[in-house]
Parts: structure tokens; sequence; C-alpha cells
């Protein structure tokens, strides 16, 4: 217990010292964070709880969605500058291993680019099971392996389980952890912010690109760098 709690102690304070020196050059524009609300065909009113939400620039988009939203992240550096961002959202920081919230209580459970960092993934995605309600759904973005960003991250520069606990799976084997800790794969797509900035250029940024619409890839979806999992508990 004690160096699990020492691990998760050094990736907390990773991401408050990367947060800290990067601030929102860290993430995605807030554009592209409208596409997983879309996926996820949100409705006003509904509430939503972000996990992992980093500086809140989901909670940040889902202002236009008229959404009560919620978000948790293990940084305090994270939160602080989230609540800047989102000051509607309930901010907490915490682990998601022990979601501080009650049962049964969100419609819309997302989290997007953090559970291949998460030391006992079964047991978060328990978690966000637990705090769903009944018909929930759930989006959840995560790295693919079989990429050779990832294989010279993990090889030459030798990060993996380091530097913020830096990880990734394969396809098949994230869609058997989904399935196995009470999960059915609705959709998996590639990740769509790749998509987006591609179509931007191709078409020289003279006619804007609907970041809300989501794109169908030529690549096999195995080759995409991240995969948008839309998940609904059984």
């Amino acid at each position: 217990m004690t160096n699990r709690v020492t691990e998760q102690q050094r990736i907390a304070n990773w991401f408050d010292a990367t947060y800290q020196r990067k601030g929102q050059r860290y993430l995605r524009p807030l554009r592209a964070y409208y596409v997983f609300l879309e996926l996820l065909q949100v409705a006003p009113g509904s509430r939503l709880l972000d996990v992992a939400c980093g500086l809140g620039r989901l909670l940040e988009a889902a202002v236009d969605y008229d959404l009560e939203t919620a978000g948790i992240d293990i940084s305090g550096v994270a939160i602080k500058q989230a609540r800047q961002h989102a000051p509607h959202a309930t901010l907490v920081c915490g682990n998601a291993e022990a979601l501080p919230f009650h049962d049964g209580v969100f419609d819309f459970v997302t989290c997007l680019g953090s559970l291949e960092r998460m030391l006992d993934r079964p047991r978060v995605l328990a978690e966000m099971r637990r705090v769903a309600a009944p018909g929930a759904r759930f989006c959840v973005l995560v790295r693919n392996e079989a990429t050779l960003g990832f294989r010279w991250l993990t090889g030459s520069q030798r990060i993996r389980r380091r530097r913020g606990h830096q990880d990734a799976d394969s396809l098949v084997n994230w869609c058997t952890l989904l399935e196995d800790t009470g999960f059915e794969v609705l959709d998996v797509l590639p990740d769509q912010y790749p998509l987006h900035r591609r179509e931007h250029w191709r078409r020289l940024g003279l006619r804007r690109v609907d970041y809300r619409k989501p794109m169908v890839s030529t690549k096999p979806l195995a080759a995409a760098n991240e995969f948008v999992f839309l998940l609904r508990s059984l």
C-alpha cells in the first residue's frame, strides 16, 4: 500500500509541475473537446462527470450544452486552474480510484487521455460505473501502444511508467478491459482531433472545419494514435 501511495503522489507531483510550467499549452484547444459531447449526444440539464478533468476544458465546453458538471483530478494545480475556466462546475482534487460522489448520480461520464495513466484501471472503471445513473453513457479516450510514437517513447526514451506514468495498450486489450469491467462497447472511433487538424490544413485555413462533427479516417482503426470508446454499463 505504501508503494502505491508513493507512486500516486509521484504522479500527482509530475502533473502539478507540468500544469504549473505549461498551463493551457499542455492541452488541446477548447474546440477539440466539443466532439466528445456530440458523440455522447448530451441533453440539456443532464449531469456530466469528467474523470481526470485537468484544466477543465471539457467542462468549459459543456457550458454551451447547459449541463450540470463535475470534475475530479489528482493534480491540485490543475483543479486550481480549472476553477478559473469552469467556475460553474463542482471540482474536486482526488483519486479516481475512490470517486467522492454518490451512487447513480451522473448521466454522462468521461475520462479523456488519462485511463492509461491510472494505477488500477479496473477499480477506476468500477467507480465510474458506480456513480453513473441507469442508462448513462460513457466516453473514454485512451492511447494506442501500437504506434511508432509510443514505441519511441517506451524504447529509446524509456519513460514508460515514469514521467506521469505514461502508458498505453492495444485496441484488443482495451476492448477486453472495458468488457470485463461491465461495459458494452457501443462504438470505437479514432481520435478526432488529428483528423480535424488534418482537414484544417487540407483546406489551407480558407474554410472553417466543424470540430464538433465526427470524422471518418481512411486509416485502419488499429493504427490510430488514440481510441475514442463510447460505452454504456451492462
